[in-house]
């Protein structure tokens, strides 16, 4: 969870920290893009390195490097510091989302492997919807600086547990060679799958269809809805809620019903929802008390089916489950990047246009299963 929380822990911020540090509304902007560019680069290789020298080292490099680089930004004192190390906290970030799903698929068959799989769904999709909560308390209490010395605890704590707690889950006859050569033949051949981009696809754009809304939370709860600040959480309890009751119910139906039913019905609740959310913000004005369900409802429908994809993403290729998490991340956070810097501020001023682009990107999902289902067996 530490990669999406760190995203959005201070946001509740960026008024306070440009006061501060003297720094421009475009300036700030560039911590967050600082940081996505930075996961999305080093997500192609934190899985690659992991299948070479073994899951456990990346994971503890990857959080003592978080740990120090969170440090950093709550030292910063020019808008250029604060950058720079924004930057290394999102290409040291993505090393545990990525590899946790390797040494899921390492320690479990796929029925047992989706349901733990399951479970990790639901803090990968509530850290973007707890964490301007989290932020915007620490902020308001003590300072912005506070919110990078409590990711810098987060850091030392995760740090400990993992070093105490996880084992090295990658066979010595599994691990692949360290070299230039071996390591481009891989991305080669994975990325020039079209069933794995595909499923990548499946599993990665539709999320952004929940996620935008998360994004222009501000905009959307204080400015369309006319919430109050104190009022905000209902919409992250709401959207909390249906992401933990599409996972738990995941992992229930493991080993239990088809994955390609369980992603066909994930697909469905988001196709509908998406719809209905359409057709009710084009025909009327929006209000709390029903704009925020759909998006709970959607947010149930992808946690329903993300496991699932996953889990048919690693077992593409069992000898690089690493590097296919890798390349499933970085497409993620591709796909997150551009909508943060780009389609959440064209956007986020209209409940219309909310609707349309998040309808989009689930059909770009939609789209994505449609095609690579007949391949999947």
């Amino acid at each position: 969870m530490l990669g999406p929380f760190s995203i959005d822990t201070y946001l509740p911020a960026f008024t306070g920290i440009a006061k501060s540090i003297g720094a421009t509304p475009v300036e700030m902007q560039q911590t967050l893009s600082a940081y996505l560019f930075g996961f999305a680069v080093m997500n192609l290789f934190h899985g690659a390195l992991s299948d070479s020298l073994g899951r456990r080292p990346v994971v503890l490099w990857g959080v003592a490097l978080f740990t120090l680089a969170s440090a950093g930004c709550a030292l910063s004192q020019s808008i250029g510091q604060l950058v720079f190390f924004r930057a290394v906290q999102g290409m040291s970030a993505g090393a545990g989302i990525v590899v946790s799903r390797a040494v899921i698929r390492d320690m479990f068959p796929p029925a047992d492997a989706q349901r733990v799989m399951s479970q990790v769904t639901i803090y990968f999709g509530v850290a973007p919807a707890v964490a301007p909560i989290v932020g915007g308390f620490l902020f308001i209490h003590a300072d912005w600086h506070s919110i990078f010395w409590f990711l810098t605890l987060v850091g030392v704590v995760l740090w400990a547990l993992n070093y105490k707690l996880l084992p090295e889950t990658l066979h010595p006859s599994q691990k692949q060679p360290l070299n230039f050569r071996n390591l481009m033949r891989g991305y080669r051949e994975l990325g020039s799958s079209p069933r794995f981009l595909m499923l990548a696809l499946a599993s990665g754009i539709p999320f952004n269809g929940m996620f935008l809304y998360v994004l222009s939370a501000p905009v959307f709860l204080g400015e369309i809805l006319r919430l109050g600040p104190g009022q905000f959480f209902w919409f992250f309890v709401l959207t909390i809620g249906g992401i933990m009751s599409g996972a738990w119910i995941s992992g229930r139906r493991a080993g239990n019903m088809k994955p390609k039913h369980q992603i066909r019905n994930g697909f469905v609740v988001m196709i509908g929802v998406s719809l209905l959310n359409l057709v009710l913000n084009l025909l009327f004005t929006p209000t709390a008390w029903w704009a925020l369900f759909p998006i709970a409802i959607y947010a149930f429908g992808w946690a329903l089916m993300v496991p699932v994809v996953t889990l048919l993403v690693l077992d593409l290729v069992p000898e690089r489950r690493g590097m296919a998490s890798s390349m499933q991340a970085c497409i993620g956070s591709l796909a997150n990047a551009l909508v943060a810097g780009v389609i959440a501020p064209l956007v986020m001023h209209s409940a219309v246009a909310l609707a349309v682009a998040s309808t989009l990107m689930m059909s770009v999902g939609v789209l994505a299963w449609m095609w690579v289902k007949p391949r999947v067996t």
